[in-house]
């Protein structure tokens, strides 16, 4: 049987039309919030969303994977976002606009992406995993400075400029998922002026 054909007949068994990654995402992730990550399986997340195990891993390669599925399209909308910037635009200038760009999201969506954030800095399984993912999201901010810069993204400045960005944003991220009080993208905001400026006295 193709993969094709299981998967009308897991839709004769009874799974919901229309299933996505995004909505097995949601459903992990309140899963997680409710249970701990460590106590939550994946089949109770795949039962919970009316899927099986195999189509659970054909969405995600793992548990963890759940948790960075945001977080690596955020990473293809940098992508797609540095390729667009104008020349005129001054280098840190264009990186905090595209970043904060990247992390607009609608008010409805905030508890979730506030737990999400929560349970990648805490949850010992998704902190292992969190190399790549990091690694791709530098690398990305890297290749748009040594583009600019006319050297390669490894040079210590593209390089230098790559890590730091990441460094701010988190920081951003963790003070937005603990203080609640405001809009991710006010924090980013603030972190990538101040980075901009040297942290310089008034850089906020």
């Amino acid at each position: 049987m193709t993969l094709d054909e299981q998967d009308r007949a897991q839709a004769r068994r009874g799974r919901p039309p229309g299933t996505t990654a995004r909505a097995v995402e949601v459903i992990a992730i309140r899963l997680f919030a409710e249970q701990g990550f460590d106590a939550t399986t994946v089949e109770e997340i795949a039962a919970e969303a009316g899927i099986s195990r195999r189509t659970f891993f054909r969405y995600f390669e793992s548990k963890s994977a759940v948790l960075w599925y945001q977080f690596d399209g955020e990473v293809d909308r940098l992508r797609e976002a540095f390729a667009q910037v104008p020349d005129d635009v001054p280098l840190m200038d264009a990186i905090r606009q595209v970043v904060v760009a990247a992390n607009v999201y609608l008010a409805q969506d905030a508890p979730q992406l506030r737990a999400r954030m929560h349970l990648l800095g805490t949850a010992p399984g998704a902190q292992a995993s969190a190399g790549p993912h990091y690694d791709a999201w530098e690398r990305t901010v890297s290749e748009f400075a040594g583009r600019r810069l006319a050297e390669p993204a490894d040079a210590l400045y593209p390089l230098a400029i790559g890590r730091a960005t990441l460094a701010v944003c988190r920081a951003a991220f963790d003070r937005w998922v603990v203080t609640a009080d405001s809009d991710l993208s006010e924090y980013l905001d603030l972190a990538l002026r101040a980075l901009g400026r040297g942290f310089a006295p008034g850089a906020q």
